[in-house]
C-alpha cells in the first residue's frame, strides 16, 4: 500500500548532487544535480540546474536543464532554459522560455527507450541535408532590458 500524498522532497539552492536522483514522489530542485533525475512530479526552480536526463509524469521547468526530458506533461515556464530533446504527450512553452533541441510527441513518453530522429523515407539519407547550422532553437526569446 502506498502512503498518502506527502510534501515534495526539496534539493535546496545551496546543495549540489553528483549522481542520479530517484524519487517515487514529487521533487523540487532549486540546487544543482549533475546526473539523471527521475520522480513522479519534478519542478526545477529558477535557481535549479540539471545536467542529465529528466524523467517524470509531470516536469515543470523554471531553471536550466542540459539534457533530455521525458514526461507526459512538460511545462517550460518563463525564464526556463532547456538544451536537449523533449519527448512528451503534452508540451507548453511560456513567453521568455528558451528551448534548443528536438521535440517528439509520444502517447506514452515514459515507455520509449530514447528520442529517435524523425523518420526519413530512405535509410541512406542523413541528417546532414538539414544544414550545418546550430541546433534548432524553439521557444520564445523575448528580451527585456
Amino acid at each position: 500500500m502506498k502512503p498518502a500524498a506527502r510534501a515534495a522532497s526539496i534539493i535546496c539552492a545551496d546543495m549540489k548532487i553528483n549522481g542520479s536522483v530517484t524519487s517515487e514522489g514529487a521533487l523540487q530542485i532549486d540546487g544543482v544535480v549533475d546526473g539523471d533525475v527521475s520522480a513522479t512530479d519534478i519542478t526545477i526552480g529558477a535557481s535549479g540546474h540539471i545536467t542529465g536526463e529528466v524523467k517524470a509524469e509531470v516536469v515543470k521547468v523554471k531553471g536550466k536543464i542540459r539534457g533530455s526530458i521525458r514526461a507526459r506533461k512538460v511545462e517550460l515556464e518563463s525564464g526556463a532554459h532547456v538544451k536537449g530533446d523533449i519527448v512528451h504527450a503534452s508540451l507548453q512553452i511560456q513567453a521568455n522560455a528558451v528551448f534548443e533541441g528536438q521535440v517528439k510527441h509520444a502517447d506514452d513518453p515514459l515507455k520509449d527507450s530514447g528520442p529517435k530522429a524523425a523518420a526519413v523515407s530512405t535509410s541512406s539519407e542523413s541528417n546532414s541535408s538539414l544544414g550545418s547550422s546550430s541546433p534548432t532553437a524553439f521557444g520564445i526569446s523575448t528580451s527585456a532590458s
